[in-house]
């Protein structure tokens, strides 16, 4: 018996992904999200196995696409200092179009949810890595002075992606204030404003302040 189209993969996923910010963990029923999808409820299962591999492969796939980028920024003979302002410009992108998602999978971690408490567990450690990777080989070169790592890391998301959780969550529930409203895209979310906020991100760690 031939397997059902592919396609079907695909557009569940896709289903998935504009259901689950709203409805979380506990909300994506597999009916829902079939009914999303226009296919019947059993070729979750059929494709996925379970609800729960379905939710972990959700997941998953948006990860791997800004993590294949973020590898792919963070190899190669450009400067060290170029490369990792070109992986922290990607996870940044990452957050600032996916932060719905982002925010939804914190909430259910929070919750006691083990499919995104695993999602993180699994996955936060490999970014986190190659940023500090990067850190590293730019310190062994001179190119930042000796700092504790995770500190530098911690400084890193605070100052080019916090603004994105904090202003995109506002944006989305209406609660900037008027005269802002204009200039936050520019200002705030614009890859002109994260390569802005990278720069001088970097250039106060470099100068050791």
């Amino acid at each position: 018996m031939p397997r059902p189209s592919q396609a079907q993969d695909q557009a569940l996923l896709a289903a998935g992904a504009s259901l689950y910010p709203a409805l979380g963990c506990a909300g994506l029923s597999v009916r829902r999200v079939a009914e999303a999808a226009g296919v019947n409820p059993a070729m979750v299962h059929y494709h996925f196995g379970s609800k729960d591999a379905f939710r972990r492969a959700l997941l998953q796939q948006h990860y791997e696409d800004m993590f294949d980028a973020l590898s792919l920024h963070s190899q190669g003979d450009a400067d060290v200092m170029e490369r990792l302002a070109a992986a922290l410009l990607g996870v940044a992108r990452f957050v600032r179009e996916n932060r719905p998602l982002i925010a939804r999978v914190w909430a259910d971690a929070q919750g006691g949810e083990a499919v995104a408490q695993d999602f993180l567990r699994a996955n936060a450690p490999r970014h986190l890595g190659v940023l500090m990777a990067l850190m590293q080989e730019a310190q062994a070169q001179g190119r930042l002075p000796p700092q504790p790592l995770l500190t530098r890391f911690s400084f890193l998301m605070g100052a080019v992606v916090a603004p994105l959780l904090l202003v995109g969550g506002m944006k989305a529930i209406a609660a900037v204030p008027p005269p802002l409203l204009t200039t936050v895209d520019a200002e705030v979310l614009s890859d002109a404003a994260l390569q802005r906020r990278i720069e001088w991100a970097l250039l106060g760690l470099a100068s050791g302040v």
